[in-house]
């Protein structure tokens, strides 16, 4: 459905919408880590800049992102389908459909893990904040933003990957 005129839908079935095309953005040897996730934009489809809103589906044993930490974006989670555990700073948490969790920015560390053998799959939203670093703790790697709105990664000592 779209207003007459215009590309942009006003309303959409979020499993239509194409997976990203890449699955990961992380170097290597991380992006391994990640394989298997299947993220579909939902809100590029609309045109959101303000937030992102992600529908996530993780293979049986896959992980949403390396455990990590926002620097200046909030991030909000909700499971639709399946069974995760969110490993936190403050211990791991059984998530099924229906119950959420939020990270506020400058927050401890968070990641969404499948340890079952069915496919879980969940909505997440963020912030898009262009001032964003985020930290991966046990990791030699940081997420650092570039001029324009971009990121990078780089290693804990700033070198590029």
């Amino acid at each position: 459905m779209s207003v007459s005129g215009s590309r942009t839908p006003i309303a959409i079935v979020a499993a239509d919408v194409e997976p990203s095309t890449k699955p990961s953005g992380y170097p290597e040897p991380f992006a391994r880590r990640v394989a298997g996730r299947d993220r579909r934009p939902l809100g590029d489809v609309f045109g959101l800049t303000h937030f992102g809103v992600n529908l996530m589906r993780l293979p049986p044993g896959g992980v949403s992102a390396l455990r990590h930490a926002h620097s200046d974006e909030d991030e909000f989670i909700y499971i639709l389908e399946g069974t995760a555990t969110l490993l936190t700073d403050g211990g791991d948490a059984i998530l099924g459909p229906g119950h959420c969790a939020g990270f506020k920015a400058g927050g401890g560390s968070h990641q969404i893990v499948n340890r079952t053998r069915e496919v879980l799959v969940f909505l997440e939203v963020g912030n898009r904040s262009p001032a964003d670093v985020v930290t991966y703790p046990g990791e030699d790697i940081l997420s650092v933003p570039t001029p324009g709105g971009g990121f990078r990664y780089v290693h804990r000592d700033g070198t590029p990957y």
